[in-house]
């Protein structure tokens, strides 16, 4: 926000210092006033008069009003943004969402390693927050507008729909007139934006996204200086642009292809040109091209396969175009803007000294499915690879939907080289639902999280042992998160696996939170066979190969109850082909006290498949 300069308002950092104790503290546009939460209220402080409004006052722990709780923040506005209120454009108006958490179930963290513990502190520390799991209550969403001159609140009248809808966005129109609230129903089916008058709380559809598995959370608008605007959608099974007049009418597709867009590059409105980012002419690739704002002309400008970055002089007559790939180190070139023809060469990188310290070249590949789909992967093999010879797989994966490991970019891991120096294959794979394809690969996923996911991966390791001398009896796969998931996943539906490193994964879809479950899996009393086949606990009696489990014990997102049911299920059926290593302190991420711990636990039992004759036996 720029500083006020009529004397009359603050620049914002002087206000906050006047309203203490806020949270998430945001000004108007004219900075006459500052919205801020206390004690989960919302607050208006009026600058001028330096006088507090406290417009909700029921605010506490099971009443959140401006404030996102747990599951709003991770799952839907971003992950640390607990931002919830909103100022119009222009106006006095702020909208504000408002969050019942009475009906959210609780989870509660322990701490066992406190501050000062055994010199200070003998007993536990206890966190309790509100975390929904899949199948149990939402937090009960409502929105209201307030006017900060009148003192007055409107209810936005969401009565047409369910009672546990999402509103996933909020934002207004640029002259400050309409509130546009994106709403989606529980399992994100569809998605509908509303236009909403600030004085009445009435509204109108604009805009409604459907599908037959799950709808992404909309970006918001990108508004013209005509008053329409631009709409990303994945209606036709890949994410492009649509441009919508300002009353919410379909004017045109602007972008078009096999492919998604990715990011508005540059608008040049009164040529009517739009530049974009896109993956039209290869998931893993990232080119720049440009179309006509009527849909017209469309031309891709980067030149040769890999990831581009792109910036334009003023006029767009020339752009710097930064170009690398996995066989390409980073080049900087300019272009012309007119067609993408590289006019001079600034400088580019080499590759140096790395062949003096047995470096491992990373390649491009495709891998061919058992149905046909060409998925797309990168391969490392030894530094002193021997075709006559085979050797272990190392196979680091995520997996999880639109979320590609592999990029056509330059880049390298050291631990990847290391594994190479050591004697491993490295192969990384982007599998169908994860590639970033479109809407019909990801959809595989759909009411079966890991299941085609898992068959891709047989396929590369297949794949890899045929062509490239991996051996098929000493594959290990790692992941964290939703890639520890798919580790333990693969050890439980899979006898092509001898070892698998799971980190902080999901290891039953039912213990995860509702948002994000929910949108893939649909709710365990729609989908229980789902649940059940997909689920790895209820499935340990058949795991395969060797398993090591890590966890953080303050995990406040995959909670360590994942990891302990798991162990308790290998226990009663009497499998021993299992360790579990728990980090106190550690959530998500691992505290920095634990990392050297945690990476020396793996190597070890990595290096033990460098051996020829390995068994876990």
């Amino acid at each position: 926000m720029t500083p006020a300069t009529d004397g009359k308002t603050k620049p914002k950092t002087e206000v906050l210092a006047e309203v203490g104790d806020a949270r998430e503290a945001h000004a108007s546009s004219d900075g006459a006033y500052v919205s801020f939460v206390r004690a989960n209220d919302l607050v208006v402080f009026d600058v001028a008069a330096k006088k507090e409004w406290r417009v909700t006052t029921d605010g506490g722990s099971e009443r959140f009003h401006g404030y996102l709780d747990w599951v709003y923040q991770e799952e839907l506005y971003g992950r640390g943004d607990f931002q919830g209120h909103w100022w119009s454009a222009k106006g006095a108006f702020v909208a504000f969402l408002s969050l019942d958490e009475s009906p959210v179930k609780d989870y509660t963290l322990v701490n066992h390693v406190p501050r000062g513990f055994l010199d200070e502190e003998r007993s536990v520390e206890v966190e309790v927050a509100n975390y929904p799991k899949a199948g149990d209550p939402n937090p009960i969403a409502t929105l209201s507008v307030a006017d900060a001159k009148t003192q007055k609140v409107v209810h936005v009248d969401l009565s047409a729909y369910p009672k546990d809808l999402l509103v996933v966005r909020v934002d207004w129109t640029p002259d400050g007139a309409t509130l546009l609230v994106t709403l989606q129903d529980r399992i994100q089916t569809w998605a509908k934006l509303l236009a909403v008058d600030p004085k009445t709380g009435k509204g109108s559809v604009w805009i409604e996204e459907t599908s037959d598995t799950w709808v992404d959370r909309p970006e918001a608008p990108r508004w013209l200086k005509d008053g329409s605007f631009l709409w990303q959608s994945a209606r036709s099974g890949y994410a492009h642009l649509y441009r919508y007049d300002a009353k919410g009418k379909l004017v045109n597709a602007v972008t078009s292809g096999k492919g998604q867009v990715r990011g508005i590059e540059r608008l040049d409105e009164e040529r009517a040109l739009l530049w974009f980012e896109a993956s039209l002419d290869g998931a893993v690739e990232r080119n720049v091209y440009r179309v006509g704002l009527d849909g017209k002309g469309q031309v891709r400008l980067t030149q040769g396969a890999g990831t581009h970055a792109v910036e334009f002089n003023d006029d767009a007559s020339l752009f710097l175009d930064r170009w690398s790939s996995m066989s390409q180190p980073p080049v900087a070139r300019v272009c012309s803007g007119d067609d993408g023809k590289v006019l001079r060469e600034l400088w580019k990188s080499g590759k140096g000294d790395a062949a003096k310290f047995a470096f491992a070249e990373k390649q491009r590949v495709a891998i061919p499915a058992r149905d046909g789909f060409v998925l797309d992967g990168s391969l490392m093999l030894p530094t002193e690879f021997d075709a006559s010879k085979r050797y272990p797989v190392f196979l680091p994966t995520y997996s999880g939907p639109d979320s590609p490991t592999v990029r056509d970019s330059w880049g390298h891991s050291t631990y990847h080289q290391f594994l190479c120096q050591q004697g491993f294959i490295v192969l990384q794979l982007n599998v169908r639902s994860a590639g970033g394809i479109g809407r019909a690969e990801s959809g595989t996923c759909y009411r079966q999280l890991g299941m085609q996911e898992l068959a891709d991966l047989e396929d590369a390791v297949d794949w890899v042992c045929a062509k490239h001398g991996g051996d098929p009896k000493r594959v290990a796969i790692q992941g964290w998160s939703y890639g520890g998931f798919m580790a333990a996943y693969a050890l439980t539906h899979s006898k092509k696996f001898a070892l698998g490193l799971a980190g902080a994964g999901v290891y039953d879809w039912r213990l995860y939170d509702t948002i994000y479950t929910e949108r893939y899996m649909r709710t365990p009393q729609e989908n229980k066979a789902g649940y059940d086949e997909t689920s790895v606990i209820k499935n340990a009696k058949d795991l395969h190969g060797h398993l090591v489990m890590v966890h953080g014990t303050m995990d406040d997102n995959v909670h360590v109850q994942n990891a302990v049911q798991l162990a308790w299920e290998l226990q009663k059926a009497n499998v021993q082909d299992f360790e579990m290593m728990l980090y106190a302190r550690s959530t998500h991420g691992l505290a920095g006290e634990v990392n050297a711990h945690e990476k020396e636990l793996g190597w070890r039992a990595l290096r033990k498949l460098l051996d020829p004759k390995f068994s876990f036996d």
